[in-house]
């Protein structure tokens, strides 16, 4: 599940947390509220930002074989 959790101090600053959400895109979901926010003055990337994206196919393929013993 993609979240987004904001911590508001009350000096004003922002901390911004992005989890569920694999490789760099999360800076195309964050972009437009960064935007409003005002000057990102540091960026952490987690372990997620790391990660590559896993796809599967849809297609199997399996083998049986039978015995005479």
């Amino acid at each position: 599940m993609e979240t987004l959790e904001f911590i508001i101090y009350p000096d004003g600053r922002v901390q911004e947390k992005v989890t569920g959400i694999v490789g760099a895109s999360c800076a195309e979901v964050t972009a437009a509220i960064e935007a409003q926010l005002g000057q990102v003055l540091s960026q952490q990337s987690t372990s997620e930002f790391f990660a590559a994206k896993v796809q599967q196919s849809g297609v199997a393929n399996t083998q049986s074989a039978f015995s005479d013993w």
